[in-house]
């Protein structure tokens, strides 16, 4: 399990994600991955962690059109680029490649 914090019920959840990820030919890496952002999106929405808004800036291997727009927003955070909350998805993406 990717957490100590985890309940049961929450290890149990990951454990029948990554099951049924793996039946519907994930590789093993993916499927624990799709779980462990499954058991963590319940755990936001129930209020179980200490932001109910992800920090992260999505999988740093996915294309920058996988990625949610709060995951770019993060991402152009880092990267200080102004104008970012006003910007629609494809503007996120075109400010993000022209700064990387």
């Amino acid at each position: 399990m990717p957490t100590e914090s985890w309940t049961q019920k929450d290890e149990r959840q990951y454990e029948q994600v990554k099951k049924s990820e793996l039946e519907r030919g994930r590789s093993e890496e993916r499927a624990e991955e799709i779980a462990a952002r499954t058991v963590n999106r319940q755990r936001r929405k129930e209020g179980r962690t200490k932001s109910k808004r992800s920090e992260a800036t999505g999988n740093p291997s996915s294309s920058l059109e996988e990625r949610t727009v709060t995951e770019l927003r993060n991402r152009a955070r880092e990267l200080d680029i102004e104008g970012r909350s006003q910007m629609r998805k494809a503007e996120l993406i075109s400010a993000i490649r022209d700064r990387q």
